[in-house]
């Protein structure tokens, strides 16, 4: 069989190809099995969400400050698609893997690349196909955010949409993977096991390196599950999106290199290596993008509308030492309330870790510790504050710029409501699950056969 020949034919008609793929990922049982288990994960999650939720809008309700600390998005929308997520990075990879394992274990792949497509459009295919499960899986998900509304409970747009559509990032980017790893595996198990590596690597790293300066900090930044913090906070990156984007295209042209059966591996190891490079190439220029968007309603990744301005001026290298160890808490407070913050407003910001790793949990006697220098220019300052309200003075008596007048900030209300999610579980349990299987009965079922087409004798 002369492969180049084949790939070098022109492509045939895409519906029947995409038709066929999801077709595939959709007759066999991992998709509907783990759409079954997400009922009941997902479900809990929304129950147990919504009760806590409740709880602390009692109190909220009798106090205005209270109710503003009270968000739909940290309450009820990031623990209820957190149960998504787990099911996404230990389930999905089976549902993806189907698309492309089945045909290696059989040989349909033989015949499969034989069919007047190039191998890029066959894998692009099943990227579809693993998009249309995703949004399958999407289901109980969506189902519980529909059910908040129901309830009356509150949903900004802007940070829900943000939400779902890190979600979607993450779930193609696992699909991603899947695919890459049966392109390389001999069979399904194997394929499994090498995605299920990945993703359950990426847990060990948040457990051990992230917070670490140095090497370790860069090392943090593969975790697969990095890319969706940031949308759980409410940040919509444009590096990271783009970051993202091209990861998952560099997976899928790895999968593509390493798709057609016949090809000697010395082969596909040099032009995989070309790929990698020219990947990692463009992810390292999706680093440098900063713009980043806080679109939470409450505008708690930023500073104030008037500071955000006058520190969008300050075109000089701003030189944080920090002296304290990753693990104080201090060093937490000040990540989120000021350095963060700054990153993201001020357009050259560097950040250096000054202190022992040993300095919070054994004790440090050196008297710097604790403070915080700030260089900016030729001047620079120090303080020992993790608020934002002694900091920006400081930085604005360093640019030598007079603090912008405050204008009026309309307080974020926060959105107490005391609901009972009792009958939800009705629908997780009962009723959801019961279209699901439905659903599965009759995608499955014989295609039947137009009866005037049957004639004495068999078809005509």
């Amino acid at each position: 069989m002369r492969l180049r020949e084949t790939y070098g034919r022109q492509s045939g008609p895409l519906w029947p190809l995409l038709t066929k793929e999801l077709r595939e990922i959709t007759s066999g049982r991992a998709l509907w099995t783990m759409l079954l288990l997400l009922c009941p994960l997902v479900g809990y999650s929304f129950f147990q969400a919504v009760s806590l939720y409740s709880e602390a809008s009692t109190a909220a309700l009798q106090s205005p400050v209270l109710a503003s600390s009270l968000s739909p998005l940290d309450g009820i929308l990031v623990p209820t698609l957190g149960s998504f997520y787990v099911a996404v990075t230990l389930l999905f990879p089976f549902v993806a893997i189907r698309a492309l394992g089945q045909e290696k274990e059989t040989g349909a792949l033989h015949l499969l690349v034989q069919l007047p497509y190039r191998p890029s459009t066959l894998v692009s295919a099943k990227l579809a196909a693993v998009l249309a499960a995703w949004m399958l899986a999407s289901i109980p998900a969506l189902s519980a955010v529909v059910l908040w509304r129901i309830l009356g409970g509150h949903l900004a747009p802007a940070e829900t949409a943000n939400l779902l559509f890190g979600h979607l990032a993450y779930g193609l980017l696992v699909g991603a993977l899947a695919l890459f790893s049966a392109s390389i595996s001999d069979s399904a198990a194997t394929a499994a096991i090498v995605a299920l590596a990945v993703t359950i690597g990426s847990w060990v790293l948040d457990f051990t390196v992230v917070g670490s300066p140095g090497l370790l900090s860069w090392i943090a930044q593969l975790s697969l599950t990095q890319t969706l913090r940031p949308f759980e906070q409410g940040l919509l990156s444009s590096g990271l999106v783009l970051g993202t984007a091209w990861a998952i295209f560099g997976l899928i042209a790895l999968a593509t290199v390493w798709l057609p059966p016949g090809v000697p591996p010395r082969s596909k190891l040099r032009r995989s290596l070309l790929w990698v490079l020219a990947v990692a190439v463009m992810l390292g220029a999706a680093t440098q993008l900063k713009l980043t968007v806080d679109v939470t309603e409450d505008r708690r990744n930023s500073f104030p509308t008037a500071d955000q301005k006058l520190l969008a001026t300050l075109r000089l290298p701003l030189l944080v030492t920090v002296h304290l160890a990753p693990e104080d808490p201090r060093y937490a407070d000040l990540q989120r309330n000021v350095l963060a913050k700054l990153e993201r407003a001020m357009p050259n910001v560097s950040v250096t870790l000054g202190g022992p790793r040993q300095g919070f949990s054994r004790g440090n006697s050196d008297e710097s510790y604790g403070e915080i220098e700030y260089v900016y220019g030729s001047r620079s300052d120090t303080s020992r504050s993790t608020s934002p309200r002694e900091i920006l003075p400081l930085l604005y008596a360093l640019a030598g710029v007079s603090p912008p007048v405050p204008t009026p900030r309309s307080e974020y209300p926060g959105y107490p409501l005391v609901a009972s999610a009792d009958a939800t579980i009705f629908w997780f349990f009962g009723g959801l699950p019961l279209l699901i299987v439905l659903s599965w009965w009759w995608i499955r079922r014989t295609p039947s056969i137009d009866s005037s087409l049957v004639h004495e004798g068999g078809l005509s």
